[in-house]
């Protein structure tokens, strides 16, 4: 509601709301709760996500549909394509700029983020309240291209993902490199690849690249990590320590601590009353 009085995204808000109470506030919960919660909520979603699809089937069929701009529903197919390759592949690039050798995104598994985008429910969606938006036709226009590139993305991409893969050596039995095993492994090993690049780069690094290279590993080097920010900071704050409760409940030597009742009956002599 914040977002949409200011004009912005709600959808994204959304996303982001979900996103940090799974991280934070789902910690919070017993292990029953979060075992009930989780189900809960991938039946809810389950549901909404058939809801979606079996209302886009009847619109298809028994809407009117706008399709005399085929040249936009082709080139809107290029078009997003396109602009995918160009977030993946820029991104991909500024991060292995940082990254050690060891964990850096090959190109298969860069041509595989770029090739698995699909689009679905939330484009129909929007698009759907773009024919209330938009006068003269447009948003039936836009409405019948959304809704031909998520057919096309979602049976026909979708549908060869696991092949395209297979043949990219993504998965399968040969793809499962080492990494660190715990978050602090994982800081420790970063850093050593990192003053190790440092140093190899000090050497060879004369190019522009190598000299941005550089100084982006310096920063990143002197830079606390969002983990350890994560973990000093947020966590605690956010987060019950399920550690605590435990030992409240558990003398020093992982024994259950009794009771005040059960102490005072114990040092009058008197017997303790079962308990069940």
């Amino acid at each position: 509601m914040l977002a949409e009085g200011f004009g912005l995204s709600g959808i994204v808000s959304i996303l982001f709301t979900g996103i940090v109470m799974k991280r934070y506030t789902f910690s919070n919960l017993s292990e029953d709760s979060q075992r009930f919660t989780a189900a809960l909520f991938h039946l809810l979603s389950s549901l909404a996500e058939t809801f979606v699809f079996i209302y886009m089937g009847f619109d298809i069929a028994m809407e009117r549909q706008s399709w005399s701009h085929i040249g936009f529903i082709f080139f809107s197919v290029i078009f997003i394509l396109v602009a995918r390759a160009a977030n993946v592949f820029s991104c991909a690039f500024l991060v292995n700029l940082v990254r050690p050798p060891q964990r850096q995104i090959s190109r298969q598994y860069q041509q595989a983020l770029w090739y698995s985008g699909l689009r679905g429910a939330m484009a129909f969606a929007l698009a759907l309240q773009s024919v209330h938006d938009l006068p003269d036709g447009h948003g039936q226009t836009i409405l019948s291209a959304t809704i031909s590139i998520v057919v096309l993305t979602v049976l026909l991409i979708g549908g060869s993902t696991s092949t395209m893969l297979e043949a990219l050596h993504v998965v399968g039995d040969g793809n499962e490199g080492r990494r660190p095993s715990s978050l602090e492994d994982q800081e420790n090993y970063e850093g050593n690849n990192n003053a190790g690049n440092i140093e190899l780069g000090s050497e060879e690094g004369t190019s522009t690249t190598s000299k941005f290279k550089l100084k982006l590993q310096e920063i990143q080097k002197n830079t606390p990590s969002l983990a350890a920010l994560d973990r000093n900071y947020l966590t605690p704050f956010f987060t019950s320590q399920n550690g605590d409760s435990d030992d409240d409940e558990h003398g020093p030597n992982r024994e259950p601590r009794r009771s005040n009742e059960l102490q005072d009956l114990e040092s009058h002599g008197l017997p303790a009353r079962e308990t069940g």
